[in-house]
Parts: structure tokens; sequence; C-alpha cells
């Protein structure tokens, strides 16, 4: 059987079985296609260890328009995609390689940055409160901060999703999945404040007010986007004397930094940002190790 093909159908499979996202299903697409890129017209049937190991020789030799080399992590992108297609193919019966055969590179976990207490405080300082971006934006960094976000289901959220009296709504992340999102007091605070001042109905949470395409025929802001918030970001944490390289990721980060420096269990944490893996939770472990050290001083034995 073709493997351009079966690649369709899995896609299909993906989209309608398995309810994932048009991204996920576009990324795959792209991962799978670029094995045909690779092999040229190839069968299901001529996928071995050998083509694999080949094709992973190729993709780790492939440059972009900024790098040199595809980076160790989105390699293993690749890999994860045919690794779902050849699951796919055992499922319907279809003669190909077990999933199994595949085995993903090392990757060396990069540090985690995340901002203390003061940092914070000065990032948050930076937005001008008397104007309505500023409020906006004040906002932003509020709810990122209290709620752990990513900034992808930020951007997504609408009025009518977050619950500023019960402090908490649900939010449908990575991999369709609904989780619940609390917010401190200051958060829903500013959040309310921003609301006040806005004179317009528009449907989503934040939205723009620069550009010429700020507003659509009808009158209503368009959504602020993913990048946008990137840029806000960066430029609070630029006049707030931050040299750290500061993301909406960063702010995630130091949520759940925050968490566990205030005695959070992993498994908690683990749940309120979204990951389906522990594994992933568990890059913040290391922030844990002060504690560990007071409490090994506190109580072990001194008397041996």
């Amino acid at each position: 059987m073709q493997f351009e093909k079966i690649k369709t159908d899995f896609l299909e499979y993906m989209e309608v079985e398995q309810n994932r996202s048009q991204k996920t299903i576009s990324n795959y697409d792209h991962y799978l296609t670029r094995l045909i890129d690779f092999a040229g017209e190839i069968n299901v049937s001529d996928i071995n260890v050998e083509l694999v190991r080949k094709w992973r020789l190729w993709l780790n030799r492939l440059g972009t328009n900024v790098n040199d080399e595809i980076q160790k992590s989105t390699q293993n992108y690749h890999l994860i995609a045919l690794r779902s297609f050849l699951k796919y193919c055992a499922k319907r019966e279809i003669p190909a390689l077990s999933a199994d055969r595949i085995e993903l590179a090392r990757v060396i976990r990069k540090q985690v940055t995340f901002l203390d207490i003061e940092e914070l405080q000065r990032l948050f300082a930076q937005p001008d409160t008397s104007k309505l971006t500023g409020l906006r934006d004040r906002a932003i960094l509020e709810l990122l901060f209290s709620s752990g976000l990513r900034v992808s289901e930020l951007v997504g959220l609408n009025r009518e999703h977050i619950n500023l009296n019960r402090r908490e709504f649900s939010v449908r992340g990575k991999g369709q999945k609904d989780r619940l999102i609390f917010i401190s007091d200051t958060a829903a605070s500013w959040i309310e404040k921003y609301l006040d001042a806005r004179k317009d109905n528009t449907k989503p949470l934040f939205v723009r007010y620069s550009g010429k395409k700020s507003v659509d025929l009808s009158g209503n802001y368009f959504r602020l986007n993913v990048r946008s918030v990137q840029r806000l970001v960066a430029r609070y944490a630029l006049l707030a004397g931050i040299t750290k390289h500061v993301s909406p990721h960063t702010i995630r980060h130091s949520f759940a930094t925050d968490l566990l420096r205030n005695g959070g269990d992993i498994r908690s944490i683990q749940a309120m940002l979204g990951h389906s893996n522990i594994s992933t939770t568990q890059i913040y472990t290391h922030i844990t190790d002060p504690h560990l050290k007071s409490v090994y001083q506190k109580f072990h034995s001194k008397n041996i």
C-alpha cells in the first residue's frame, strides 16, 4: 500500500476519531511529508529500520533558513509522527514496521528560566494603567502568572469563559483536554478594571487597539494574537531592567516555581499546568533543592 495514501487516511483518522486539533494534524502532515521528500514514492512495507536510520541522518543534516541543522527535539517530532502512523497501521492490520522499533534521540533539556517575586513585581509595574492598553496589559501579565495559562490558551479566551466571582474557569488545552484554572483576587481585580474601562461588546477577552486592522467592518475589535502577547511581555521585561529572556512561557514557569516553593505537590502542579506526562512537570523539581537542604540540616541527626 502506498505510504502517501495511507498517510491521508491516518490524518483523517486523527481528525475524526481522535479529535486532534487542526494544528496538530498540519504538523503531522508536515513531518510525514518530510519522509516522502527523502524517500520518494514508497509503500508502507518499504519503511524498515535501515530506511528510518538514513532518514534520521538526512533530517540531522537538513538545514533551515535560520539554523544549519534541525534541532534534536524537532527531529524527534518527526519520529513521533512516524510512530503514531505505524501504530495506526497496526490497528488497521496494515503490514508495517513495529512502532517500538523507532527510538527517539536523547535530548538535553534546557534549563528552566523563571522570575523571582521582585522581578515579577517590577514587570507588573511597567504598564501605564491610566490607559486602556495599559489596563489590558496589566491584566494579561497578572492572569498569566496567576493561572499558569499557555499563551495560546490566554488569547483564545472570550469574556464569557472567565468567572470573576468564583475566580475559576475551564480551558481547553493541548490534546483537546479540559482543565480547571484558578485565578487570584489580584488578577481578577485587574481583569475587572480592564473590562469596566472597555466601551465595546467585542467577544474576545483581550483585543487589539493599534494598527490598521484592529476593528472589523462591524466595529468589533480583533482578538489579540500570540505574537502580540509575546512582544508586549518582552517589551515590559526590558523596561523593568530584567536581563533574562522573558516570554509568556517564562511567566508560566514562574507560576509553577512559585507553587513548588510554597509547598505545592508535583501531581497537583501537573494538573494545573495541563501536562499529560509527569516527567514534563518534573523539570521544575530542581527548585525544591534549597528546601530539601534546609530539611536535611534541620532534621538529620547531628549526634553521630
